[in-house]
């Protein structure tokens, strides 16, 4: 796909449009993590410092209609101080008053509309909610990738309407585009993928895709147990869908068929419960009564010899209960291999994402991905809206 970047839009005594995601963790008023904010600040200073207008907008949580709790002021305020700019935070995200303080914004000048999700229409696409917020300005720029797979409003119904030759992919989501493409288009080989989490289900997609683009597939989390109980082993009472288990077979079959090396854990730390920390080694076969939570040992220096010889890494899902010190160590183990790893290396967001930030090794990884349900429906294969509303193909 090829696009057209922020800096390559004339924004000269423009007013654009800037989705952003500022989609931060907020209580009681008080901004817990700015690194979103910060993360905007290149492709707003790129608008601002070319004399353009730039109204960002962006959702905050799940709101139902307006809530006070999740206004964008605290944001605006965030990100002047950041800038160290004057930010016009508006309580209102489209409307005559919108319009007539967006009037008096300078050239260079910059304003964040209040929480799009407050109003019904932006994640219905809502032709007169797209056509309103379309009315504020001339150009569009779309910078929020975790966002790009909703066919909302601000994403898609926008950009739509003022033309695709007034529109750009901002820095960020140009990163993400430049990221995948280097994964799943022109790889350097061997081609290894890393999938965890809970279920096959949430990743069949996903790994029917890459089966046809990578040499290596790699297996972990709960949704191994599936896999591991379709081949004949015991697995304890580590969790299984079992509707999925012909899937899972189909899988197994499909790798051997393209010549995929399928690696699936062959030891483990168990517990006799979740809830228990009372963990343990186990070899091979479960007992009953006994749950996987991680990856074992000898399994996690396995993954880890495959991951050094790989040419490129593509990561989405943790190997364990990962958020509990007694079940981290795979998916630690995992994350230092990725983060040593001499090849071109992709961590999907999500819990992919907040484990290699939480073992400190986010900046030892090529790409660190700012969306979860974004990557994934690259991985998949999909075409994403916000990115084909971009598209110049």
């Amino acid at each position: 796909m090829s696009w057209r970047s922020v800096d390559q839009l004339d924004v000269a005594g423009h007013t654009v449009l800037v989705r952003l995601d500022l989609n931060v963790p907020l209580k009681q008023g008080v901004i817990g993590d700015d690194l979103r904010i910060r993360a905007a600040l290149p492709t707003v200073r790129s608008i601002i410092e070319r004399d353009g207008r730039a109204v960002c907008m962006s959702h905050l949580g799940r709101p139902k209609g307006v809530d006070d709790a999740l206004r964008l002021a605290p944001v605006a305020e965030r990100m002047g101080e950041l800038l160290d700019r004057q930010v016009a935070a508006l309580d209102q995200t489209v409307g005559a008053d919108v319009a007539a303080q967006l009037s008096e914004l300078p050239e260079g000048g910059l304003a964040l509309l209040e929480n799009l999700r407050f109003d019904p229409g932006e994640k219905a696409n809502d032709p007169g909610f797209a056509a309103a917020l379309a009315g504020l300005g001339d150009r569009y720029v779309n910078d929020a990738f975790g966002t790009a797979h909703r066919a909302h409003a601000s994403v898609v119904g926008v950009p739509a309407l003022l033309g695709k030759q007034h529109c750009a992919a901002g820095f960020l989501l140009g990163k993400e585009l430049t990221a995948f493409s280097k994964v799943l288009d022109q790889p350097k080989r061997p081609v290894l993928a890393i999938l965890g989490g809970a279920k096959v289900s949430d990743k069949l997609a996903v790994v029917r895709h890459l089966l046809e683009r990578v040499d290596v597939l790699l297996v972990g989390g709960a949704m191994a147990y599936t896999f591991l109980k379709a081949r004949g082993d015991q697995v304890g009472a580590s969790r299984v869908e079992d509707d999925m288990l012909d899937e899972a077979r189909a899988v197994m079959a499909a790798a051997t068929e393209r010549g995929v090396e399928l690696l699936l854990p062959e030891d483990h730390v168990v517990a006799d419960s979740f809830e228990s920390d009372d963990a343990r080694a186990a070899d091979g076969q479960l007992p009953d009564g006994c749950l996987g939570l991680d990856i074992g040992a000898d399994t996690s220096a396995r993954y880890a010899a495959a991951i050094a010889s790989a040419g490129t890494v593509v990561w989405n899902g943790p190997m364990g209960v990962f958020e509990r010190p007694a079940y981290a160590a795979g998916t630690r183990a995992v994350a230092e291999a990725v983060a040593a790893c001499s090849g071109y290396t992709v961590v999907g967001g999500g819990d992919s994402a907040a484990a290699v930030a939480a073992f400190g090794l986010a900046e030892r990884i090529d790409h660190v991905s700012t969306g979860g349900g974004a990557s994934l429906a690259l991985l998949e294969g999909k075409s994403l809206p916000g990115l084909a509303a971009l598209s110049l193909d």
